[in-house]
């Protein structure tokens, strides 16, 4: 009996379904190519696969974490992946000791140092996305902008921001310390998934230990009733988009620090798609409502666990999008009324036998 509510509750918790998903790739890796699942140990630090995962998922998973409070409220941000351009921009920029043409010498680009100081530079990253995320709240819930198209005002002149900044450079960084962020390690463990955590214990704590959580959720369900229970649904949109604007400028802080340079044509590409989908395979629907961010950073997981799936098993990176669209459509059908209703029936019937048999 106790085996039985204890099945049925997970079955009903958000995590289930990320989760199942996530054990139905692995176990295909483990069939197709179990070299997958081999770590080995270079210079104290892990490597492998599945470390890979977490350290190239990363990025996507702070945003999925921002984008999850947005989605919740009822909206959605297509400008994360310019926003991350526009932070790495912001970085890059300020980590050069020169501005304007002399970026393009190479005395200049090749110098392991800087006249900004890193504090300085990680603020101004961060300041730069979080203000980007201020714009989008204020457009949404001061102006009254429909979501998707307040967002896409910044998803289409974002990059043309980032150009401004780099003065349509491909910026290359060399400043070593800078590159702590994507390619450091803590303990064998990349730096990156420290800052996943930390990120997320942040949002963790904003959100389930304080009515911040209850409020977005408020929103999402009915914006109306929650404005006139006296609670300023317009501070509790801002607030989503603004901290969206956060993660955005994190994951720009880490991709930038990552692959050492910043290509604002490129840098952060479709991420806005990828986020969203993370969110819905972590079970919040995109109406808005109730949430879980411990589930969209299982769908930022799942993404990437199939993409170097996919790598490893041999599918060329050109035809990738075409196996992504797969796996949405699996998502999709997964989450159907329908399989729902079938795999509540069978969850059912086994909890009904098990009742019979104690």
């Amino acid at each position: 009996m106790k085996k039985s509510n204890l099945f049925d509750k997970f079955r009903h918790s958000r995590l289930f379904w990320p989760l199942m998903a996530l054990t139905i790739l692995l176990i295909f890796d483990a069939f197709y190519a179990p070299s997958f699942f081999k770590i080995g140990v270079l210079n104290g630090h892990l490597y492998g696969n599945l470390i890979d995962v977490l350290n190239d998922g990363a990025p996507l998973a702070i945003v999925a974490i921002g984008m999850t409070l947005v989605i919740a409220t009822g909206g959605v941000d297509l400008s994360v992946g310019a926003v991350i351009a526009i932070s790495a921009a912001m970085g890059a920029v300020l980590i050069n000791p020169a501005l304007g043409n002399q970026l393009i010498t190479n005395d200049i680009l090749t110098a392991d140092r800087t006249n900004t100081p890193l504090g300085l530079i990680v603020l101004a990253d961060i300041a730069a996305g979080t203000l980007c995320g201020l714009w989008n709240g204020l457009l949404v819930s001061r102006v009254r902008i429909q979501p998707m198209v307040a967002t896409l005002i910044l998803m289409v002149a974002g990059r043309g921001i980032a150009q401004l900044i780099t003065n349509g450079q491909i910026m290359t960084i060399y400043y070593t310390p800078y590159f702590w962020f994507g390619n450091g390690f803590i303990l064998g463990l990349p730096v990156s998934i420290y800052i996943v955590a930390l990120v997320f214990v942040i949002a963790w704590l904003l959100v389930r230990k304080t009515s911040i959580g209850l409020f977005i959720e408020s929103v999402g369900i009915n914006s109306r009733s929650t404005h006139y229970s006296g609670i300023s649904e317009k501070n509790v949109k801002l607030f989503a988009y603004t901290f969206c604007g956060f993660c955005g400028s994190i994951a720009g802080l880490i991709l930038s620090s990552y692959v050492h340079s910043c290509d604002a044509n490129n840098i952060g590409l479709a991420y806005e798609l990828d986020a969203i989908l993370s969110v819905v395979i972590g079970g919040t629907l995109m109406a808005g409502g109730r949430f879980s961010m411990a589930s969209s950073i299982l769908g930022a997981m799942i993404i990437w666990t199939f993409t170097l799936t996919m790598y490893t098993i041999g599918i060329p990176a050109n035809t990738l999008l075409a196996a992504k669209a797969v796996l949405v459509m699996v998502v999709i059908l997964l989450y159907s009324d329908q399989v729902r209703g079938l795999i509540n029936r069978l969850g059912t019937k086994k909890g009904g036998s098990n009742v019979e048999s104690n």
